[in-house]
């Protein structure tokens, strides 16, 4: 069982920059894929970047170019750095961790982008 704690998240206004860190606790952390998902108030959850423990990337397509997921394996952590944050990007962000078709959640961070 893996254990995730999301952190970073906050205020920002539009044009902004906000990193998500993602603390995981577990035995073989760096064999999981990673990935942050969110959630804004009356949508779905969606996949926003994700990277397998290879390193390979991929991104929501309305996130290319803004976002960069990475991972420090030796501390466990996984990032999300966030530039030219919008509007439409508030939510609540979750860290996700995926193994063997198994997963485990965050608590999930908030982020809000406003003027």
């Amino acid at each position: 069982q893996v254990q995730l704690v999301e952190s970073g998240g906050g205020l920002v206004q539009p044009g902004g920059s906000l990193r998500l860190s993602c603390a995981a606790s577990g035995s073989g952390i760096s064999s999981y894929t990673m990935g942050w998902y969110r959630q804004a108030p009356g949508k779905q959850r969606e996949l926003v970047a994700r990277i397998t423990s290879r390193g390979t990337t991929n991104y929501a397509d309305s996130v290319k170019g803004r976002f960069t997921i990475s991972r420090e394996n030796a501390l466990n952590m996984v990032y999300l750095q966030m530039n030219s944050l919008k509007p439409e990007d508030t939510a609540v962000y979750y860290c996700y961790a995926e193994r063997s078709a198994l997963g485990s959640w965050g608590q999930g961070t908030q982020v809000s982008v406003s003027s």
